[in-house]
């Protein structure tokens, strides 16, 4: 069977398990090689580039070589860089005209916030057999719309030619990013965590990766801001009668063909709908033949076709799943949005597939996975953005209100708390 049905929504949740819990081999695997990058630095990095990407460098810092991977890349994909980047810009652009200081007076005392960058900001892009240059767009352009000052790019050593990959070379050229590691895996996580000595430390990483990167990043982080600790990548598609099935089962294979753990739901009320969609699986799985070994292990393993009994009920279980990618096969998408509570990126109608936010939109395609979007956002500007708030009282707040300050203070048995308002309340007195 290439794909399992379930004939209800319980089945389906008493079944699936929605959550990523990393094994406890790839947790210590991790924690050793943070232990050993902490204590050992470049020499650490050096050997696991050696041992994990089969790959001996002199150092973990770009050379001119790995700079010159950049001339490979053709101008017709340089092109279509530079026209994702204007996208991409465009919207985070619209986000950070949101963020605007703030000041609230009352009376003789006022409060307010103002937004700062963070100042230094590793971005981790994944390499080796396969590279993925939008996720560096993805990173680093709303950092830099933000106004952080610096930011390091990781990414692991081209399998092939043991250099940095050459499309990630194109896009930091492009970007004017100069900073650039060729490490990737845990160890680049320790790395800019921890720093060594060729890599400074960051505030804050953010960045895709496998499950040994997510594992690195939540180990890590405390010591530094992260942006999430992502599971498989997911897409859930909500399909009517309308649908053209066809369409469905291409965006679920979309889905599946990044790796095998990926997961590719299709929710509807109608039957014969999964039927048609089970039946063009089949069918544009043979289509392809580099891709085919992993969507077919993919949706075996992780693939589900639910049937529901309304639409109703059909949102109520995406809300509840909270995707990452939600797609809206239905006749009035626009009716079903408003609805749609816990979604990283929702997409809606036929002609919007996924793909389209993946590369060109704009919106940000580094999304929350493993039902974190019930409690997070996809990347964005206000991802590299933290808020200082300032409070300002006079001598007449300070007398006006202080009494009740002290009683807080009381209340939970700081009695210098209390006093540093009383003193203050005192000297007031004592000048009047």
């Amino acid at each position: 069977m290439l794909i399992k049905y379930f004939s209800s929504p319980s089945k389906f949740l008493e079944e699936y398990n929605l959550l990523q819990v990393f094994p406890p081999e790839v947790v210590d695997a991790v924690a050793k090689i943070v232990a050993d990058v902490r204590q050992n630095g470049d020499r650490a990095l050096l050997a696991y580039t050696e041992k994990l990407d089969g790959v001996r460098r002199k150092s973990v810092v770009a050379t001119q070589e790995d700079v010159n991977e950049k001339n490979k890349v053709d101008e017709l994909k340089l092109s279509l860089f530079r026209k994702a980047y204007q996208n991409i810009k465009k919207f985070h652009e619209a986000e950070f005209k949101l963020i605007r200081a703030w000041e609230s007076s009352l009376n003789t005392a006022f409060l307010g916030q103002y937004p700062v960058p963070v100042e230094r900001v590793g971005v981790y892009v994944p390499g080796g057999s396969t590279c993925y240059p939008s996720s560096v767009l993805m990173n680093i352009v709303p950092a830099m719309v933000a106004g952080v000052k610096e930011i390091a790019l990781v990414s692991p050593p081209d399998s092939k030619t043991g250099k940095l990959n050459r499309y990630v070379a194109a896009i930091a050229d492009m970007l004017k990013i100069s900073e650039i590691y060729v490490v990737g895996g845990a160890q680049a996580i320790a790395a800019l965590a921890f720093g060594t000595e060729s890599i400074k430390p960051v505030d804050k990483i953010t960045g895709p990766g496998n499950c040994y990167v997510a594992e690195a990043k939540r180990q890590v982080f405390g010591y530094v801001g992260i942006d999430s600790v992502a599971g498989p990548s997911e897409v859930v598609i909500i399909a009517d009668d309308s649908c053209q099935p066809d369409l469905v089962a291409i965006d679920m294979l979309a889905q599946a063909e990044h790796d095998v753990n990926s997961r590719a739901i299709c929710i509807s009320a109608s039957k014969e709908v999964l039927k048609n969609v089970e039946i063009f699986l089949e069918k544009l799985l043979q289509t392809e033949e580099k891709r085919k070994k992993i969507a077919e292990e993919s949706l075996q393993k992780n693939g589900a076709l639910v049937k529901v009994d309304s639409a109703e009920e059909a949102v109520k279980l995406a809300n509840y799943i909270a995707p990452e990618h939600l797609e809206l096969h239905v006749e009035n998408p626009r009716v079903l949005l408003p609805k749609i509570t816990n979604a990283g990126a929702v997409f809606l109608g036929r002609t919007t597939p996924e793909a389209v936010g993946d590369y060109w939109a704009g919106c940000n395609h580094i999304l929350p996975t493993s039902r974190s979007a019930r409690f997070s956002s996809g990347l964005s500007v206000r991802d590299f953005i933290k808020w200082v708030n300032y409070a300002f009282y006079d001598q007449e707040k300070l007398a006006d209100e202080g009494a009740e300050i002290v009683s807080f203070a009381r209340l939970e048995g700081l009695n210098f708390h209390a006093k540093s308002v009383e003193m203050r309340l005192k000297n007031q007195e004592k000048s009047l």
